[in-house]
């Protein structure tokens, strides 16, 4: 194994595959909270809830994932009143929820409006009110039709941190792209860069691959049901 190998692949998996993980850790986290909570009281027929919640959606659904993450690090701080800039990591973090949630919330609006409506009846015969009807009888059954775009939204945002580059956020890719520079500036000056992309393509693949077939399965079990 060449001399370069292994300080490489350490750098790669402890810096990189590290802030990789934790930016997509605390998105995830974020757009599913922020998405299914969004995504439930869109369905709530009150036009002002629904158009402030709609606006939200389709701006961070339409705009580029980039965009946001540079309206967040770079456009937040200048804001009247705000004047606070978020680390790099927070800044994708921050960015990607603001997309993902966006995502979840429009899943979740129409998972939440597949139950039939017999099932409101029900629960309301029962004596449910709004909240508690949504959250023992509504809820379970709709985010068991919302898991299969849930796991692939988290394949999404594991690929999509590496955008966080361009902020300065030393995730995977980023080490790899240094590790290439690095090389090239040593004797004999061979940047070995097939070979680390190789590994970067692995390292992804490996993460992604389990996630976007267990996306299918839930899908076909759904369907099965």
């Amino acid at each position: 194994m060449p001399d370069w190998a292994d300080p490489v692949a350490h750098y790669m998996l402890h810096q990189g595959l590290s802030a990789t993980l934790r930016i997509a850790a605390y998105a995830v986290v974020g757009s599913t909270v922020i998405g299914v909570l969004l995504g439930t009281l869109l369905t709530i027929r009150f036009r002002p809830l629904q158009a402030l919640i709609r606006l939200y959606v389709e701006v961070w659904r339409g705009l580029p994932i980039l965009v946001t993450i540079f309206l967040v690090y770079f456009a937040l701080p200048t804001a009247p009143v705000i004047h606070h800039r978020f680390g790099a990591i927070a800044g994708a973090a921050i960015g990607l929820i603001l997309w993902g949630s966006a995502q979840v919330a429009e899943a979740t609006r129409g998972a939440v409006q597949s139950i039939p409506t017999e099932q409101h009846e029900a629960a309301a015969a029962l004596g449910f009110g709004w909240i508690g009807r949504h959250k023992s009888v509504i809820l379970p059954q709709a985010l068991r039709r919302l898991l299969p775009p849930l796991v692939s939204l988290l394949a999404n945002i594991i690929q999509n941190t590496t955008i966080a580059s361009l902020i300065g956020v030393t995730e995977l890719l980023a080490t790899g792209q240094r590790s290439i520079e690095r090389l090239q500036l040593t004797p004999p000056g061979d940047s070995h860069a097939f070979a680390i992309y190789a590994a970067l393509l692995a390292a992804f693949f490996c993460i992604s691959f389990p996630l976007t077939r267990l996306a299918i399965y839930l899908e076909r079990r759904l369907v099965s049901l």
